[in-house]
């Protein structure tokens, strides 16, 4: 770990952002999370201004000449964490659905004990707890919601109520284990991710988040995409369990 450097890295990925991303940096910006982590903006070959607002905000930005993807961009950003010998990473999107006033919560969490005396792997920030305020999705992400808790809960015995939170905070162990080869999804890592973390036996708790509706701009699941979404990571999510439960791929893998 370099001189100034802290324990905590947050990585945003972006792909034209502009719109959005300042009201995000001005919240990472706020003392009591300078105080605590670092910041790097992955920007997925955006065309629009977000790697020059991002680069006069005087944070490390990442920029892929080709646009890679959602899921690249997370993983390289862990890759850079691992060099960077980070202790704990929080993933955050640049759109302003997730408040800053999360990263303190997670991050206190990735660092409280069970009863047992163990640390969280990944804690998810979640829409649908009690006490994350209201969050309203479309009638076809709810049935998607549904099927994919209900994958979780039969494939590998969890209850996981927001399983395709973007906001997660991720210990060293984790973000080294997605940082290799074939261990995350380059484009869409979400709730086969946390099948695949379960059955590997990483520790994954869920705490309460506030989120926003995304004001600018437009989602990487508008229009019909949520429908060709769901039945793509359905299918994902039933791999992940056939790999890992019949052919036993990484199983007993551990990276302390």
């Amino acid at each position: 770990m370099q001189d100034g450097q802290k324990e905590l890295l947050i990585i945003i990925p972006a792909y034209n952002e502009a719109k959005n991303i300042n009201l995000v940096l001005d919240q990472v910006e706020d003392p009591k999370i300078v105080e605590i982590a670092d910041v790097l903006i992955m920007n997925d070959a955006s065309w629009d201004g977000t790697n020059w607002i991002a680069k006069n905000r005087r944070h490390t930005v990442v920029t892929h000449v080709f646009n890679l993807g959602y899921g690249s961009g997370l993983q390289l950003g862990y890759k850079y964490a691992v060099r960077r010998k980070y202790k704990y990473v929080i993933q955050m999107d640049a759109d302003g659905q997730h408040d800053a006033c999360n990263v303190r919560l997670l991050y206190d969490r990735l660092k409280t004990a069970d009863a047992d005396g163990k640390y969280p792997d990944i804690v998810l920030g979640s829409r649908f707890l009690e006490g994350s305020g209201d969050f309203p999705i479309s009638r076809v992400k709810k049935i998607a919601l549904v099927m994919f808790r209900a994958l979780i809960r039969v494939g590998a015995g969890r209850k996981i109520v927001d399983p395709t939170t973007g906001l997660q905070g991720l210990s060293r162990r984790a973000f080294l284990f997605y940082s290799r080869y074939n261990h995350f999804d380059d484009k869409y890592p979400d709730a086969n991710m946390l099948m695949q973390m379960l059955l590997l036996g990483f520790r994954v708790v869920e705490v309460p988040a506030l989120m926003h509706v995304r004001k600018e701009g437009s989602s990487m699941h508008s229009g019909l995409k949520p429908v060709f979404y769901m039945f793509r990571m359905m299918f994902s999510i039933i791999a992940v369990w056939i790999r890992i439960r019949i052919y036993k791929v990484d199983v007993g893998i551990t990276d302390e």
